[in-house]
Parts: C-alpha cells; structure tokens; sequence
C-alpha cells in the first residue's frame, strides 16, 4: 500500500467505500501474509514427508509463522526489493535452527498461486452465498408475481404480454448459469502449484511429488497437473471473465428496474426511502443503487482486458502479470461484492405497481394481441402473410383516427369473415395468451434448485 493522503485513506473506493468487511479482509496485506506463510509451513511439512528435514523441524517452523510481522516483512523487502524472498527472510529469523531449511527447493510462485487459491476459495464462498441469495428472492418473486400481467417489450416496444414472474424467472435462470460457471470455475482455479523454479520440481529430485502431495493436502487443495514457474493464468483469466459476466446480468437486471422506474413507465421502482434525489429538484426520487451496480459493471468488464493479456508470457513465465494480479484480483472480488450486496438491497426494497402494469397494458389500445389475431385467423383458414398485413393496416388505421385497435377490428369486414365478435373479444384478452407461462417459470425453477444443492453441496 502506497503513502496516504493527508486524512490517513487512500482515495480508492475500495480502501473504505465498496465491499464488505467479510470481502475486504481477505484482501489486506496482512491476510495475504499470512496465507503466504501458512503455504511455507505446508511446504515444511511436505519436505519433512520427502525427509528433506525432520517432522520436529517442520513443526518449529509452522509455530514460528505467528511470530512474523508485518513490518519486518515489509522492512527486508524495502531493502532487497522481493516480497516473497522478505517472507522466507522473515519466517527463517524466528524459526531457530529450522529457520535454514524455511522455502527448499521452492519458488516465489509455489507460494504466491497457492497463497491466491486459499484467498480465492474463502472469496468465492463469500460471492456464491450472496448470489444464492439473490436467486433465492427472484424465485420468491416469481413464484408470487407469476400470474401478474404485464406487457412484455421488444426494442423497447409493447410486444406480446407476459408475467412479471415470467420476467423474474428469466433473472433466475440466467443467474443460475453464472453459478454453475462458478462451480466449474472452482475445479480449475483453485488449485495449488508446488512445483519449483519451472515447474520440474528438479531441486526436490525423485520426491518431488512426495512435497507436493503432503504440502496440498494440509491446504485441503488438488494439484494443478502440471505448470510452468506458475500456474497457467487461463484460470485467472477465466475468473475475472466469469465475474464480468455475472456482473453484466446483475447490470441488465439493475437496467431492466431503471427503465421499469421512468415516470411515464412506472411499473416497477427502486425503494429510495428518505433518500435524497437531487440537491437541487425536490422532487427527485433516482435509482442510485441500480445505477451503481450498472457503472461498476463497466470497471469489471474492463479487467476482462488485462486477465486475458496474463496469459501470454515468455517462455516458462514473465513478471508482467504479477503487477497487473496486484490490481485486477482483488479489485474483481471486492467490486462483485459490491455489486452483489447492491443487487440484495435493490431487491428487498422494490416496489412492484400492478396498477400501472395494468394501464400500460391498454396503452396500444388491444394492438398487443395482434400475434393473437393473426393466429386465430391463419387457423380459420387466411394465409399468414395476408393476415400479418391485414393486422398492419388495421393498426395503421387506428393509430392514424386515434382509434382502439380493438374497435377497429371488430369493425373490419375482412376479420369478421373469419372470427366472430365474441372471438375477438375472447382473444384480445392478454391473459388468454401467456402460452406455456407458468410451466417455463416451473421449468427455471428447477433448474435454479439443482444448481442451488450443488452449491451448497460444494460448499459443505
């Protein structure tokens, strides 16, 4: 961390504005030492199980990792200009006679991959639990709202209607995707590299694997199968993709309540409380937490960029993905947690207006069943296309005399030759034409639920 401002914070929102306590713990200097040292100890234990040294030298070395400051770390590193080698200096001066055999045979990035696999597992319980949670009230939404008529819109236009639990299973399904990305994310990122200078484990000899077996198993994590000097940077690059993406459709769901809230629309609307809008319009009453959610969507997006130029280094590794780590990963974790916390506030407070929905339904005057007429028609024997531009003149028509499109209709010659004025009325109804509605919202449902057990499976 770089000098301080005169008020003692630094201007990044991440050091006191975004994520969680729980987040940002995670990502101290201190709690990235100490994960540090807690490999160095694993890997005291992996040489002792090579023999490398005895079981009672490895012990000394695991008791003395609490003994390590900080400060001093950060001392010897400002003098030797190497964070990894100020850890290993560090742990040998309160190891006694053990302290000589602290990091054998091993390289800056057996521990710094490792050390980011134990931060990224406690990271990832924290973002799964909080998108479950966010599954979990969008399916209580749409279970509630499943029968709640609204108009479904194209290209920002009136289209066919639709549910509002419809519209809720679809946030549902969608979120669910991202979750089973992150699961199967965790099989590839979490993983541990113990593996030496290029990956050879050439300093350990034939017991190479000895070291890493028993230095992973004390960590509770799998091996990648092999690596370069570090671990192949697709998983990180991967992570910060999925997170991007799971941010994006938190974005399109803070969007679809922005568009929802616009006076003229008001169907649905972010719950502002004594929130002030404006400082100067009284009357303003903004959607400030979806609109966050939204622009920190961007930054991650953006990190997309740098995660996938780490995976092209020279040879068997370059140092230029360990300054832009430094930024992207806990910058990636703490803004989705924002977002994600954003997303559960935004959801427990919304305001749902089935009023409105009701009269923004009747806004084209029955031209949303035009889909419905054609239909009808095309099975009492018109062809489609005739049928599709007889609806389009009907509609012309109305729209240009300020007429319904229904009292249109039912004066149209044409149409009655087909249909009755009891059909009419029967299929100009919205709720006459919801399809397979609640059977897809039963459908997402399921789906959400299967991936939901996995996850909490995964996480026991």
């Amino acid at each position: 961390m770089k000098e301080k401002d005169n008020e003692g914070t630094l201007i990044c929102p991440l050091e006191w504005r975004y994520g969680s306590r729980e987040m940002r713990k995670l990502f101290t200097k201190e709690s990235l030492l100490r994960k540090r040292l807690l490999v160095e100890a694993a890997l005291a234990y992996g040489l002792a199980a090579a023999g490398f040294i005895s079981h009672e030298e490895a012990k000394r070395i695991e008791e003395a990792i609490d003994k390590v400051q900080l400060k001093r770390v950060e001392d010897i590193e400002a003098k030797i200009g190497h964070d990894i080698m100020a850890i290993a200096i560090g742990l040998a001066e309160v190891s006694g006679e053990a302290g000589k055999y602290v990091h054998l045979g091993a390289t800056s990035y057996d521990i710094v991959d490792t050390a980011w696999a134990l931060i990224l597992r406690d990271a990832l319980k924290i973002v799964k639990k909080k998108l479950t949670d966010i599954i979990r009230i969008l399916m209580k939404y749409s279970s509630e709202y499943k029968n709640l008529i609204m108009p479904g819109r194209t290209h920002g236009q009136h289209a066919l209607p639709i549910t509002l639990g419809f519209k809720f299973a679809n946030y549902v399904y969608e979120l669910s995707r991202s979750l089973e990305r992150i699961l199967e994310l965790e099989k590839r990122l979490i993983r541990g590299k113990i593996a030496g200078a290029v990956g050879t484990m050439a300093a350990w000899g034939e017991k190479g694997f000895i070291v890493e077996r028993e230095t992973l198993r004390r960590l509770g994590l799998e091996p990648h199968v092999i690596s370069t000097q570090i671990a192949p940077r697709d998983s990180f690059a991967e992570l910060v993709s999925t997170i991007a993406i799971l941010a994006s459709q938190l974005d399109r769901l803070a969007l679809e309540v922005r568009e929802l809230m616009r006076p003229e629309i008001d169907e649905i609307a972010e719950g502002t409380g004594k929130r002030v809008g404006s400082s100067t319009m009284p009357q303003k009453r903004n959607p400030v937490t979806a609109e966050k959610i939204s622009g920190l969507a961007k930054v991650l997006r953006a990190l997309t960029i740098a995660a996938l130029e780490n995976i092209p280094l020279w040879h068997e590794r370059d140092l230029t993905n360990s300054s832009s780590e430094r930024i992207i990963i806990p910058h990636t974790m703490l803004t989705i947690d924002e977002i994600l916390d954003s997303t559960i506030k935004l959801l427990r407070g919304l305001i749902i207006r089935p009023d409105d929905m009701k009269k923004n339904l009747e806004i084209s005057g029955g031209a949303i069943m035009s889909e419905a007429i054609m239909i009808a028609l095309v099975r009492k024997g018109m062809a489609r296309h005739e049928a599709h531009a007889l609806l389009r003149e009907i509609e012309r028509e109305a729209e240009q005399k300020g007429r319904k499109f229904k009292d249109v209709l039912l004066e149209n010659k044409e149409v009655l030759k087909y249909l009755s004025k009891e059909e009419i009325e029967s299929l100009i109804k919205p709720e006459n034409y919801l399809g397979k509605t609640l059977e897809l919202i039963e459908r997402s449902m399921n789906h959400a639920r299967s991936l939901l057990n996995q996850s909490t499976s995964s996480s026991m």
